[in-house]
């Protein structure tokens, strides 16, 4: 085994391309897109060295043209999942075993080659499958994932060397061991680059894991497992399955090697996951690590000193990049009444002026929601506030599903500060405005904390240092992560740890070392170099 204190390159954010006009890596994606979208991929499920296809198979189309069919996936059965589990146990200990320089090394070319020759293929990917825009492929499927795998390595080495005091009579150590078992990944549609951290992340610490990617995401999975396998992961180490959730879950959490679960998906999805665990509890050899970042409902509050253009365009941002399908999404606003009349002329003005289509056009701010439920579900609500009394539909409010599942940028004005769609998360570009007496600055921060049983983003606009900071410290338990002057979206990694509490999750903070810690079980070694030979000690003594 090699010897030496190793030095890792030090983790720089990757620059976000700006697909300008003519620009070389504009030509790429677009290449890429059109090969991509004129093939017919086909994914296994891939579980140790093998590709297994089971023929039992579901079609991936692009939501923004959802009868065009891009490729099909093999559904695992129960069995598979058996091997799965099985195949990451006998990878275990050769890749517990293996120096950390070298895991480090497989992850800084994973981040390498996406930076590289993947990087059009992977924002090709997300935006056929996800209907991103090209802005929103590149921050997420290139960018954020590029950071997250640079940034971990730094991490894991940042706790490797945090280690106890010593003095010359004992040698006091910490070994970061892998958890003792596998982890189970369940990974979301609208992130590329959650897919690939959340199993990454803890291979990276020396776990062997079993991944099961959101039936929305397989296209750009594929691509991520492509990667993978070039940058030199061991066959056994990330396991991949595909199908039914319940029946992949359920197989899991009966294993008694089930050592923890790293998940980003729905509160209620998650609730379920930690009572299925309890009532498990006695069957694991140990007690696992359960890490979840969940839903949202996200807020912009404005104080009358705010800059009424930064918060619309804060609102215009937040609440309607890649359809409003991030967890961090603004979903509710409140405003000042004296800010209202100019902040409504130029909200609407910014939504009219957004357009809408497919993705491979770039002048298309918006695209598509994910799938059709999505969109009967937004549809529904939308329908609903038309109907309402105490609600009114300002701007937007329409919808098509001929083609592809669209919803436009829509933008409700309530007079109830519980109205349904200040309260529930609907994942999808729908902005909810209750509208507030200046004077009740103070109440309405109260207002803010109490509608929402989530925790996850949230945002102040004001130009008044006291008010920031009163509503610093009111909203101290209603975000995670807290904005001051910005849009409630946008975290970077090792800039702004990204999670929150209370529904929204287990606030593990992703993109921290935070997160990785979770994946790791301390051992404490104690070494005596002068042993004692007599148990008597001095105060026995006369």
């Amino acid at each position: 085994m090699l010897k030496g204190f190793f030095n890792v390159p030090k983790a720089v954010n990757e620059p976000v391309k700006s697909y300008a006009p003519n620009s070389p890596e504009k030509k790429a994606v677009l290449e890429a897109y059109a090969t991509m979208w004129n093939e017919t991929i086909d994914v296994p499920n891939y579980i140790g060295g093998e590709e297994i296809r089971t023929g039992n198979t579901r079609n991936m189309s692009a939501p923004h043209d959802h009868k065009h069919i891009v490729g099909t996936y093999h559904l695992a059965e129960k069995k598979h999942v058996e091997q799965a589990i099985a195949n990451a146990l006998e990878a275990k200990d050769a890749w517990a075993n293996l120096a950390w320089e070298q895991r480090a090394a497989i992850f800084l070319k994973a981040a390498e080659l996406i930076a590289g020759p993947y990087r059009a293929r992977i924002n090709a990917a997300t935006m056929i499958a996800q209907s991103k825009t090209i802005y929103q492929a590149e921050i997420d499927a290139s960018c954020e994932l590029i950071d997250f795998l640079r940034y971990n390595v730094e991490f894991m080495t940042q706790i490797y060397n945090d280690q106890p005091k010593s003095d010359s009579s004992v040698w006091n150590r910490l070994e970061y061991r892998p958890l003792e078992g596998f982890v189970y990944a369940v990974t979301p549609f609208n992130f590329t680059a959650i897919a690939a951290n959340l199993p990454a992340s803890a291979a990276m610490m020396g776990n062997v894991v079993v991944w099961k990617p959101s039936d929305s995401q397989v296209f750009s999975a594929k691509i991520i497992i492509d990667v993978f396998k070039e940058a030199g992961i061991p066959d056994g180490v990330i396991n991949v399955v595909f199908g039914d959730a319940q029946m992949i879950s359920d197989t899991v959490y009966a294993s008694p090697d089930f050592a923890g679960i790293h998940f980003t998906g729905s509160t209620h999805v998650f609730k379920d996951i930690f009572k299925h665990i309890g009532n498990n509890i006695h069957t694991y050899k140990t007690y696992p690590r359960i890490v979840g970042e969940t839903g949202g409902k996200d807020f912009i509050v404005a104080h009358p000193s705010a800059n009424v253009k930064q918060v619309v365009t804060g609102i215009s941002r937040g609440a309607f990049e890649f359809q409003g399908q991030k967890c961090s999404a603004a979903s509710r606003a409140y405003l000042p009444q004296s800010m209202w009349a100019e902040a409504k002329d130029l909200l609407i003005k910014d939504v009219k002026s957004m357009k809408m289509g497919s993705p491979e056009d770039f002048s298309n701010f918006l695209t598509a929601v994910i799938s059709e439920k999505s969109f009967d579900k937004l549809a529904k609500f939308i329908d609903q506030a038309k109907a309402d009394k105490d609600a009114e539909i300002i701007v937007g409010g329409g919808y098509d599903k001929s083609k592809g599942y669209f919803i436009e940028p829509t933008v409700i004005v309530t007079t109830n500060p519980k109205y349904a769609t200040m309260e529930t998360e609907l994942f999808g570009p729908v902005m909810t405005i209750y509208v507030y007496e200046d004077a009740k600055w103070s109440e309405t921060l109260k207002l803010v904390d109490e509608t929402s049983p989530y925790a996850l983003t949230g945002a102040v606009f004001s130009g008044d240092r006291y008010a920031i900071a009163e509503a610093t410290e009111a909203l101290k338990n209603a975000a995670g992560n807290f904005y001051i002057n910005d849009k409630p979206t946008g975290a970077v990694v090792g800039m702004q740890p990204f999670g929150g509490a209370r529904a929204s999750g287990t606030n593990d903070k992703a993109g921290s070392a935070l997160n990785l810690l979770r994946w790791a079980s301390p051992r404490t070694i104690k070494e005596t170099f002068v042993t004692p030979e007599d148990y008597r000690y001095p105060f026995l003594g006369e």
